[in-house]
């Protein structure tokens, strides 16, 4: 990243990033030669014409820009994240509200289950396993229904106790297309003797 602006001008954040050496800083007002090469570009100065100058010279290179608090000359926006693990939510507001954006965002992170990002994981872990044992092309409608018929039956909780015996377990029942409850599953961990007859149930070896 490049940031070209006159170092008196420069906010405490981003001065702090030059001098540790994390990003580029060009020492001087904007130069139409410095979009050589650039893949994007950020505009933030408090000059609506040069800033609309700075867009229409992205636009007759193909170069996408964002331009602050100006949304028609946005290519794209940045939105509020919320991240747990693999999960990832953003909110947008088309550059309109950035400060909503933030307060829909944390509303948003409110409402979800503290361990969402650990039941995803283990989601995640189990259709790689899934996979393993049915990895034929043709069974993937039947993978993707079984996986469906899995997260539909098992609260978030329920859902991050799984243990990778309680999988192995789970992963039994995929032949006939069922979906233990989390109490056969726990039956199933704690007789480690009984064996899977094939059927939606258990039989005890001699």
């Amino acid at each position: 990243m490049t940031v070209v602006s006159p170092a008196a001008r420069l906010n405490p954040e981003v001065a702090y990033r030059v001098a540790q050496k994390q990003v580029s800083h060009i020492d001087r007002n904007f130069e139409t030669a410095d979009l050589d090469g650039a893949d994007m570009v950020l505009v933030a100065v408090d000059d609506p014409a040069a800033s609309t100058t700075i867009w229409k010279l992205c636009k007759a290179r193909r170069i996408p820009a964002n331009i602050a608090d100006v949304p028609p000359e946005c290519d794209f926006y940045f939105g509020s994240v919320h991240r747990d693990g693999p999960l990832q939510i953003m909110v947008s507001t088309n550059g309109k509200g950035p400060r909503l954006a933030s307060i829909i965002r944390k509303f948003i992170a409110k409402c979800l289950p503290s361990d969402a990002g650990r039941a995803i994981e283990t989601v995640g872990h189990l259709r790689v396993r899934l996979r393993q044992i049915a990895p034929r092309p043709e069974e993937g409608p039947k993978r993707m229904a079984w996986m469906t018929k899995v997260s539909d039956a098992y609260p978030w909780d329920q859902m991050c106790g799984l243990t990778d015996e309680d999988m192995t377990n789970l992963l039994r029942f995929y032949p006939s297309g069922k979906v233990p409850s989390l109490d056969e599953l726990k039956a199933m961990r704690a007789t480690p003797d009984v064996a899977f007859d094939g059927s939606f149930g258990f039989s005890v070896g001699a």
